[in-house]
């Protein structure tokens, strides 16, 4: 099969005028202008995209398909605290049944917007059984032991489970006021077994900077009244818990937010920069009004930046053309190239995947969306400021919508 648009946006270079891309298989065979490809492609199919731009399919680095359903259902609260407690409430009338047709519904909505490839923490892995993603998916169990331990033995069967349901998983020790350092390690030495990605939400609130600092705060109240231990709170930030719970700086983490940082936080993540990704998920943190993001501090430190929609428990919609506009508005000195790569070739290495995802060259999956585009001197902002459902869409060479 060959594929033509007005133009290919590679994220390897340039965009290629009437470009190109053969496919074989499920994957990209030969990418490069029309006039070449035909000639050397005589007898294969040709699938004439018009007047758009074909791209890369895009990554969500940070999502929670479980509360799809929580829509506009909790608005914004004085607190964060308070939100988990919303969140709690809300989360204690669903039923199992409830949750596979919540992230049934995500997956649509995310594949309607573009999205081929998404990284989906779950509390319950064993809805696994029951959803046949659209889109490539990345699972990982949410792991809280705040109230009841989570052993060695427990985590490794629930281990053994995921990996027989799931093609691509890692596990989510959920935050460092709701997952012990006991968790952390576990999880650390079942990472290193497997070859496995970790991710953990870090330094997302001011609440948690609190907590953690100065053994004060509404979060701080909040879980010393249910139980947790608060002996690690004080005199350390989020960011330097969590450092000191993870055995090896190289070892490849996803780390969702990082909103709350401290100057000195900065020299702790030059340790783990290289290995370390960072979630951005900029409507959410809209919606929660935590601090601004230190975006130019971090990506100074080498950090690999993706972006992620966060759950429609604290956002409009699944839509990472949203979540690129929200961070352009945020950061307009940023180039668009830059913005798209945050959605493509960034979380494509977030994942180990650089040879494989978020680039049209060839080896690399035919994961490819298809948008509008008039000119190669705005491509990549006409692609940013796209707001519609995607129209053309194709993964490991199919084409689903």
């Amino acid at each position: 099969m060959i594929v033509r648009a007005k133009f290919v946006v590679t994220m390897t270079g340039a965009p290629i005028d009437n470009g190109a891309l053969a496919i074989s298989g499920e994957r990209i065979s030969a990418v490069g202008k029309f006039s070449d490809l035909r000639k050397k492609h005589a007898h294969e199919e040709i699938v004439d995209l018009g007047e758009r731009a074909v791209l890369p399919g895009l990554i969500n680095a940070h999502c929670h398909l479980d509360y799809t359903c929580l829509r506009g259902s909790i608005p914004p609260r004085e607190s964060f605290t308070d939100w988990i407690r919303a969140i709690n409430a809300a989360k204690a009338q669903l039923t199992m049944e409830d949750y596979v047709r919540s992230i049934d519904d995500g997956f649509a909505e995310a594949k309607r917007f573009g999205t081929t490839t998404i990284v989906n923490l779950t509390a319950f892995p064993e809805v696994l059984s029951r959803v046949q993603p659209p889109i490539r998916t990345w699972w990982f169990p949410e792991l809280i032991d705040v109230r009841e331990r989570i052993t060695a033995e427990n985590l490794n069967a629930q281990c053994i489970q995921v990996s027989e349901r799931a093609k691509h998983w890692g596990l989510a020790p959920h935050a460092p006021f709701t997952a012990s350092s006991d968790l952390y390690r576990t999880c650390e030495t079942i990472a290193e077994r497997e070859n496995i990605l970790l991710t953990t939400h870090l330094a997302e609130s001011k609440e948690e900077m609190a907590m953690f600092r100065e053994a004060k705060g509404a979060l701080y109240g909040f879980l010393k009244g249910i139980g947790r231990d608060m002996t690690d709170c004080g005199n350390v930030t989020p960011i330097e818990a969590v450092l000191r719970r993870i055995g090896s700086a190289n070892r490849p983490y996803l780390f969702a937010h990082l909103n709350e940082i401290s100057e000195h936080d900065f020299d702790r993540l030059k340790k783990s920069a290289s290995a370390a990704s960072i979630a951005h998920c900029p409507r959410s943190r809209r919606y929660f009004d935590h601090s601004p993001f230190q975006f130019e501090r971090l990506r100074e430190l080498g950090m690999n930046v993706c972006l992620g929609t966060d759950s429609l428990a604290s956002n409009e919609d699944l839509s990472l053309f949203a979540e690129m506009r929200a961070f352009q508005t945020e950061f307009p000195d940023v180039s668009a190239e830059s913005i798209l790569g945050m959605v493509t070739r960034n979380p494509a290495g977030s994942l180990g995947q650089t040879d494989a995802l978020g680039k049209i060259a060839p080896g690399f999956f035919a994961d490819l969306i298809a948008v509008p585009a008039t000119s190669s001197a705005t491509i990549f902002d006409e692609i940013i400021a796209f707001e519609a459902a995607v129209g053309w869409l194709m993964i490991g060479g199919r084409v689903l919508a």
